[in-house]
């Protein structure tokens, strides 16, 4: 996992090659997430550098990139999510919004993705 974690990692920050878009950062990541058990899901934006409580579980969002000339396009997030009573890390790495599935969050009750990123 960690040499995938790696890659992924390296991949995203490469500098753009032939025909690749330029990466734009975000202020903000507007992230979503899902209670598994009675289907609630909420919508919030966390501010880079900041942390947000989504249900049961604490979210730092560490940067935000979006394609330069696509701001709609495909964002990719760092994020962190622990667990506010103990301090347990859930996730910690890169996820993106077009396959939250590539890297995801590994929780019995709550999932959470990246939607987008804000630049306002």
């Amino acid at each position: 996992m960690k040499r995938f974690a790696a890659a992924l990692t390296a991949a995203v920050l490469a500098l753009p090659a032939g025909g690749q878009e330029q990466a734009a950062q975000g202020s903000a990541a507007v992230l979503r997430a899902l209670d598994k058990v009675n289907g609630h899901t909420m919508d919030t934006e966390v501010a880079i550098g900041a942390s947000a409580e989504m249900f049961g579980l604490l979210v730092t969002v560490s940067d935000c990139r979006y394609p330069a000339e696509n701001p709609t396009g495909d964002a990719f997030a760092y994020l962190s999510v622990r667990d506010p009573s103990d301090g347990a890390v859930h996730f910690q790495g890169w996820m993106v919004a077009s396959s939250p599935a590539l890297s995801a969050l590994d929780h019995n009750r709550y999932d959470v993705w990246v939607m987008r990123c804000s630049s306002s």
